[in-house]
């Protein structure tokens, strides 16, 4: 905790940090926590708590119990969503500058120094700082939409940089509590997505705004949490949540046009069409056809009000699966959508008399169809060897001795780059910093399609001696004339998880295998291994520690020493 807050910091806080929690008693302390140990000391903390169930209350009071810039606000009844505890903080906030942190996230040490040292260098109406997603399955860290706020800047205006429309969340943002007054800006209750309508309106209310590079809040993924506990963005299989997204769209447009910022609609309609709708297309592999005919239904009749020029701005594998949806062509929407981001090649193109190229076995009847389904420019059967587009996908798959697969991979060529005959193919597994690579044979089954055969043992799969925890991906390489190429892997969406326990000859831990669909995104094959007995109890945090940046410069200054 940071240095004793002196008695006239409690009374006259500089900034409040509204904390919203809802039945998270667990994380709710290191949200707290991280507010607390802000080197910026002078701010109040309001837990604003929407009603839990569970140990929260009791939590939420003994925090405040502990740190008198604590307060602690109960909802009598729950809200359902964001807005109602955030909007119930701010009616009782003490500060001039308010920020939002949700209860399963982070402030950085110095996110309200950062901030308010912005607002307190010229008058603006909110600062904001770069956001750093942390996964809580692997602790990756990767900064969100880094583009946006590569350099220092103040903005006089969204209309002079509307691709910030891309940077929607409530939370990276520290407001002037006047700003949101004057403008009567308040979350709007009752629906979700709510952040997006809230920081649309800033936004365009906003005479001056100031960009910090530096990040300010740290938000924490957890993909494979349950379903009764994933976020709302992780609700994308709930057609409620289609719903919400696509009313909240219509909301923002209305606000636009009210408001006299109609000439940002086109960017706002991209920043759907590539964001929003991006993340349902994902997912659409894994939906049965009662649930992509329902959420057909919901977000057709909104995709019909959107600027054709921002269709126009997205990559080609994009329109290609909004497009097959429009048609309702829901298997080969699936199919697309398994390559989007992945550079994966349809499975068949056709061409119409003037040489134009496109998805499927027929050509397009209309102008707007033949547009969008036009993968010309995809450039399947010119552009150089290495960057060439395949499709690779497991056909059949089965357990073989031991720890080992038996896989029929095909291999399908719509631009026609591999000749007819067989083609030296190899898998590629990393589990560690050495490469397992196993070699076989693809043969021709007709112009366009090869197939083979692939036994994968994983028993000699090259696992560090300390053992190796994580996930892997094979990997399909292509050998010809002398060049490469390497692609994704697609499996089988859905198939039993095969688990193999393997002991090592060569004094490697012992690990949990397990083979799985990826069950996201593309579908590639899935690997998981996980050390178990005595390694994984007693060697690998040692040799975790050891990896520490600190802890191995050290050793060089010590070797260094010595030497």
């Amino acid at each position: 905790m940071n240095p004793e807050v002196m008695a006239s910091d409690v009374m006259t806080p500089d900034v409040t940090v509204t904390v919203i929690v809802h039945n998270d008693a667990e994380r709710l302390p290191r949200a707290v926590e991280s507010v607390r140990r802000q080197t910026h000391a002078a701010v109040e903390i309001i837990i604003s708590d929407d009603h839990s169930t569970d140990e929260t209350p009791y939590v939420a009071r003994r925090l405040a119990a502990e740190d008198p810039r604590i307060r602690h606000l109960r909802l009598p009844q729950n809200s359902g969503g964001c807005s109602a505890p955030r909007n119930r903080a701010l009616e009782i906030a003490r500060a001039p500058y308010v920020m939002f942190l949700d209860s399963d996230d982070e402030l950085t040490d110095n996110a309200v120094e950062l901030l308010l040292a912005a607002h307190r260098e010229r008058e603006i109406d909110f600062a904001m700082g770069a956001v750093e997603r942390v996964r809580e399955d692997s602790g990756r860290r990767r900064r969100w939409m880094p583009h946006l706020v590569a350099e220092r800047r103040t903005v006089l205006g969204i209309d002079s940089e509307p691709r910030l429309l891309f940077e929607h969340l409530a939370t990276s943002k520290m407001y002037a509590r006047a700003f949101l007054d004057r403008h009567d800006l308040r979350f709007p209750e009752g629906i979700h997505y709510e952040d997006q309508l809230f920081t649309t309106q800033a936004y365009c209310l906003a005479k001056e705004f100031t960009i910090i590079p530096e990040p300010v809040y740290r938000w924490h993924i957890a993909p494979y949490a349950a379903t009764d506990a994933a976020s709302i963005s992780n609700q994308r299989h709930k057609l409620d949540n289609v719903h919400d997204r696509v009313h909240v769209q219509r909301l923002i447009d209305d606000f636009l046009a009210e408001s006299g910022h109609g000439a940002l609609r086109e960017d706002k309609d991209y920043k759907f069409l590539k964001h929003d709708f991006r993340m349902y297309a994902g997912d659409l592999p894994y939906r049965d056809e009662d649930w992509l005919a329902s959420f057909a239904d919901i977000m057709l009749p909104y995709l019909e009000t959107l600027s054709p020029t921002a269709y126009a701005r997205l990559p080609r594998t994009d329109r290609v699966v909004l497009q097959l949806i429009r048609e309702r062509r829901f298997p080969e929407a699936q199919l697309a959508a398994r390559g989007l981001g992945r550079a994966v090649a349809p499975r068949q193109v056709t061409p119409d008399t003037e040489g134009n190229v496109y998805w499927g076995d027929t050509v397009p009847t209309t102008d707007w169809a033949r547009r969008e389904l036009d993968v010309t420019d995809l450039d399947l059967d010119t552009r150089p060897f290495r960057s060439a587009q395949f499709r690779h996908e497991i056909t059949e798959l089965t357990r073989g001795p031991g720890a080992s697969i038996d896989l029929t991979v095909r291999t399908y060529d719509p631009g026609l780059r591999l000749p007819v005959g067989p083609h030296r193919a190899s898998l590629l597994l990393t589990p560690g910093r050495r490469r397992l690579t196993t070699p076989f044979r693809l043969s021709p089954v007709r112009p366009g399609i090869f197939e083979g055969q692939v036994h994968l043992d994983l028993t000699s799969a090259p696992v560090p001696h300390h053992g190796f925890e994580g996930v892997r991906h094979p990997l399909l390489r292509i050998d010809h004339q002398g060049q490469t190429h390497t692609a994704v892997l697609l499996a089988p969406l859905s198939f039993p998880p095969l688990t193999a326990h393997i002991n090592y000859h060569t004094g490697t831990a012992p690990h949990r295998l397990t083979i799985e669909p990826e069950g996201r995104g593309p579908g590639r094959l899935q690997l998981r291994w996980q050390p178990v007995g005595v390694t994984a109890r007693l060697v690998r945090p040692v040799v975790r520690h050891m990896a520490r940046p600190r802890v191995r410069r050290a050793a060089r200054l010590l070797r260094s020493a010595l030497r």
